[in-house]
């Protein structure tokens, strides 16, 4: 369990990713492909909407919506290798589409300017690192920032409802949450699930669905959040968080 975690504490760190995508530049999708969660994530996302693809990768999740008319995304990522690779793979066939290198506990955009933020897998990502309680409470604090009045973040995770919503709530930020779930691929590609495996959670990806409900300015728990990160203090609080061993097991071995 200790080596592990230890080897999980990687996927929040950048030298990590970019060995990665120096590695293995193929497209790649973490926990579900655009099918998967399609019927989901386009009941909250037009056409006209602004999205921003928070922790892309290699995903070819942005250029399947583009596809189907979702032109208007913004993607971003803290390697700049892959971001790189993304820009030159894309820019014949997907000219509109951005590819932006940026972290993001610091997100360089001007409040309120997205419709949607999607994120699949990244805010997982970051609770597997050091300081995941506080990194995890800034990086929601920046997403609630860009977005728009009424507008909505999509987090696609491994993460089960008891040890996700806890760090959705906030003082600070004002969200309707929602939940829905899909199965994993591997079981829904069987001939259905069987009432035990309908109970157990571990068949399942979660699609958190946290719309955002008033307008105003960034709150000031949010801001402070920013202003501390960018004076480059470290929390004090927020120890990696610590989810049961077989949620560990089930992304490690996915990989």
């Amino acid at each position: 369990m200790g080596i592990l975690r230890f080897k999980m504490a990687h996927y929040a760190k950048q030298e990590y990713w970019e060995d990665r995508y120096e590695r293995e530049p193929d497209s790649f999708d973490w926990y579900q492909k655009y099918p998967g969660v399609k019927d989901c994530i386009t009941q909250h996302i037009k056409p006209t909407h602004e999205i921003l693809h928070a922790g892309c990768g290699n995903s070819r999740l942005c250029e399947e919506m583009y596809k189907e008319g979702f032109q208007k995304i913004t993607n971003f990522d803290i390697s700049h290798t892959v971001i790189k690779q993304m820009q030159i793979k894309t820019k014949d066939e997907f000219p509109n589409m951005k590819f932006l290198v940026m972290d993001a506990k610091k997100l360089d955009f001007e409040p309120g300017k997205f419709d949607v933020v999607l994120d699949k897998g990244m805010l997982d990502s970051i609770l597997c690192g050091d300081a995941s309680v506080s990194n995890a409470e800034t990086v929601i604090g920046a997403i609630y920032r860009v977005l728009a009045p009424n507008g909505t973040y999509i987090c696609i995770s491994y993460g089960f409802p008891q040890s996700r919503e806890g760090y959705f709530k906030n003082s600070a930020w004002n969200w309707k949450i929602t939940w829905e779930k899909v199965a994993k691929p591997t079981i829904s590609t069987t001939a259905g699930l069987s009432k035990e495996e309908g109970q157990d959670q571990r068949n399942f990806h979660y699609i958190y669905i946290l719309k955002k409900e008033l307008a105003g300015a960034l709150p000031a728990k949010a801001e402070a959040a920013e202003k501390k990160e960018e004076e480059g203090e470290e929390a004090a609080e927020g120890e990696a968080e610590n989810p049961d061993q077989e949620q560990i097991q089930s992304l490690y071995s996915s990989i």
